[in-house]
């Protein structure tokens, strides 16, 4: 089993590429579609790394595979430019978990 990236940015890629993941760089709605769907006919990718950027330009379809698929994994990771989570992201979890402001 192995780990596959989309990213929008080659920075991103390249560093995921020296810890030896493959992937592919894609910019448009179209494109992103087009690589998940070839990924999920591949039986041996069991996680995808996925930017923000280009999650947010799916969500439905994503989330449908993280719902309805065993696999693979989806997992969001943020770029270059950090994550698009406000500060507190944690606590806010927490709140919404167990109802206590923290």
């Amino acid at each position: 089993m192995r780990m596959y990236l989309i990213s929008d940015n080659v920075d991103t890629k390249t560093g995921m590429r020296l810890a030896g993941v493959d992937g592919a760089v894609v910019h448009s709605k179209e494109e992103t579609k087009l690589i998940l769907d070839k990924i999920l006919d591949e039986k041996d990718i069991a996680i995808v790394l996925i930017t923000e950027k280009l999650r947010d330009l799916l969500p439905e379809y994503i989330e449908d595979i993280k719902l309805n698929r065993r696999l693979p994994l989806i997992v969001v990771i943020p770029d270059r430019h950090g994550t698009g989570l406000k500060s507190d992201f944690i606590t806010g979890y927490i709140k919404e978990a167990i109802g206590l402001k923290v």
